[in-house]
């Protein structure tokens, strides 16, 4: 199997985005046992899928310290992955639940909590280095699932590609350059699932097609 190569990441300092740093901060006094900080990726880098969502929830990974771990979004994520054994154990909303992460790789695109749980655009491009860092880290990579328009959109700017060649929906799949398959879905947020936006349904299909076109 091809060794994976570091990838550059960002300290728990980070500095490069002053309305993350001065919320990160605020958070910290408010919260000094979380993880308050950029949270890392999770899941082995010789896996064939990314998962890739938009940033940390204030309430979840940036007080877990693991992607999408101690928030409503892990449920429906975390149950689908371990239903079609990307994922083995049992998921309990934290971190050290002995979980593990077999078939598939967690990445935000913003890796620092944004307030409003929403970035800005000048956040996501300035956090792009670390993900761009990321994909090239993972050899094997075939398939990225991307969790809403941020994610798409930060995989396409990774790659230079202009975003109007491929829009975001529900479902789609969309081949990119190097044989890399981008299949779209509804985030896993509590809004999207409890107002029906998102079922269970909807979403395994989503994850369903991707395995099997990268099967």
């Amino acid at each position: 199997m091809t060794a994976a190569a570091p990838a550059e990441e960002p300290g728990r300092d980070c500095p490069l985005c002053p309305r993350l740093v001065e919320y990160r901060l605020a958070n910290r006094a408010t919260w000094p046992g979380w993880h308050n900080a950029p949270v890392p990726c999770w899941g082995p880098r010789d896996s064939r899928i990314m998962v890739l969502g938009m940033a940390p929830g204030v309430k979840g990974a940036n007080r877990t310290g693991r992607p999408f771990t101690g928030d409503h979004a892990g449920k429906l994520l975390y149950a689908t992955l371990l239903k079609y054994g990307l994922a083995r154990g049992e998921y309990r909303e934290d971190p050290m639940d002995g979980m593990e992460l077999t078939g598939v790789r967690i990445v935000n695109a913003v890796r620092c909590v944004p307030p409003q749980n929403l970035p800005t655009p000048a956040e996501v491009a300035t956090c792009n280095r670390f993900f761009v860092a990321e994909r090239d880290a993972m050899p094997v990579l075939r398939a990225v699932l991307a969790l809403g328009l941020v994610a798409h959109n930060a995989l396409l700017r990774s790659l230079r590609i202009p975003a109007a060649r491929h829009k975001f929906a529900h479902g789609a799949l969309h081949d990119l350059p190097g044989g890399l398959l981008l299949a779209d879905s509804y985030h896993v947020s509590r809004y999207n699932t409890q107002t029906g936006r998102l079922t269970t349904e909807m979403f395994e299909g989503v994850v369903e097609e991707l395995l099997r076109r990268t099967a």
